[in-house]
């Protein structure tokens, strides 16, 4: 599913355009001059007022709409920071943990980017096939349109998720299996390919569907054998159905009832009267998601996962373990997309922040949403994940995400974290 389904809260921006405070500053002395132990300690101090930083930007963020957060913050060798927040009434549902599995959505793209290209690399796929000769007659315009353009959202397909026939399955109205071929049938006339980025779930339906005809191989198998086994993400999988692991602990989503839902959707999409998500009622006019079926994510966004796997798939990838080295940097070529804070390479975004570029995507699905990024380099890595995806959306929720993102990258780029707000 889509990252979102309204246009995306601009990346890592807000906060990080005030003063940064010299969190991590200090007067420098030479290696040769200073006490090690002295050293250690103030690492240590410096370390522990980030991270007390980052709780309560965390906690805040839970408090002003999030409703829960998971912030995992990963530097090199040093033990990774670990946060999890959630507001009062949550916790009656579920206490929040940070290794609770979580539907990371549109991150999916980034595998599923990534088993192409390995597929490319065997010379089983070409980026410049044109999509018409692997699915004959089941995407809009296939002849004019490549895999390359599916993989960076410029094929100018349009997005089923918010069409009139998609919607119900979207806020669980309705329980439907959709299949990929089905989706792309209810996907909007196409624009001209080739022309500008535009983020459509259908790029990757169509993919999914490539993929399996290249691989000869089930999607969820080959996630499977090529990558999670490999990797050792024992929690992850793509998930066929509105199940988690029963074995393992995962978080429960939350979104807003039909009024507000209704309110934060009417500058892009008239809802009809009474559409809104399907669940059991919470406070402060909130409903559990969790029970919706995302099985028709599918290649789009139907990863189940948990930041610290996620965070080892994204750090393989961007180390170089994943694919060659003429495949990563055709990953790595972007078109514009300032609407993602910077540019869309192959299933992977480049994010230009003030504290320094990190690589990775965002998700959204009902219940949850996920911002999960590495250094270039791959060896630093930071998530945040929350229990909603629409409710970060109303203002002063999304401005408290907003900075415990923006101080979650500063925080695993080694920059100082932005100043707290005068409110804050």
């Amino acid at each position: 599913m889509s990252a979102h389904p309204s246009p995306r809260r601009p990346a890592l921006r807000g906060a990080l355009a005030a003063t940064l405070a010299a969190v991590l500053g200090g007067t420098l002395v030479s290696c040769s001059d200073a006490d090690p132990a002295q050293v250690s300690a103030d690492q240590g101090a410096q370390d522990a007022s980030v991270e007390e930083r980052l709780a309560d930007l965390a906690q805040r963020a839970a408090d002003e709409g999030s409703l829960g957060v998971v912030v995992r913050v990963a530097r090199g060798t040093d033990p990774p920071v670990e946060i999890a927040a959630q507001t009062a009434w949550a916790g009656d549902d579920h206490r929040l943990a940070v290794g609770d599995q979580f539907r990371v959505a549109s991150n999916t793209k980034t595998m599923v980017a990534t088993l192409v290209l390995r597929q490319v690399a065997q010379d089983r796929l070409g980026l410049d096939d044109p999509v018409e000769e692997w699915l004959p007659g089941t995407v809009p315009g296939g002849e004019d349109i490549t895999v390359r353009l599916l993989l960076n959202h410029t094929s100018g397909l349009g997005d089923y998720l918010l069409t009139p026939e998609f919607l119900p399955s979207l806020t669980g109205q309705e329980q439907r299996a959709w299949t990929p071929g089905e989706l792309l049938a209810v996907t909007p006339p196409p624009a001209p390919p080739g022309e500008q980025y535009s983020y459509s779930n259908a790029n990757y339906a169509a993919l999914g569907l490539i993929l399996e005809e290249a691989a000869g191989e089930d999607l969820a198998d080959l996630i499977e054998r090529e990558i999670t086994g490999p990797l050792g993400m024992a929690d992850s999988f793509l998930s066929s159905d509105a199940g988690f692991d029963p074995a393992k602990p995962h978080a429960i989503g939350y979104e807003p009832d039909s009024e507000r839902l209704r309110a934060l959707l009417a500058p892009i999409a008239d809802l009809p009267e009474g559409v809104g998500f399907v669940g059991p009622e919470r406070p402060d006019g909130n409903i559990d998601t969790s029970g919706i079926d995302p099985s028709w994510a599918g290649a789009a966004g139907g990863m189940v996962s948990t930041a610290q796997d996620w965070q080892r798939f994204q750090t393989a990838l961007m180390s170089g373990d994943l694919l060659p080295e003429a495949q990563m940097e055709q990953m790595l070529t972007t078109v514009a997309a300032p609407e993602e804070g910077g540019g869309y390479g192959l299933g992977l975004m480049r994010v230009d922040s003030p504290c320094g570029t990190v690589w990775g995507h965002t998700g959204g699905h009902p219940g949850y949403s996920s911002e999960i990024y590495t250094d270039e380099g791959g060896s630093r890595s930071v998530a945040v994940l929350t229990t909603t995806n629409f409710n970060v959306k109303e203002p002063e929720a999304a401005a408290a995400n907003g900075a415990l993102v923006d101080a979650a990258v500063c925080a695993v780029l080694g920059e100082p974290l932005p100043e707290a707000s005068p409110a804050g």
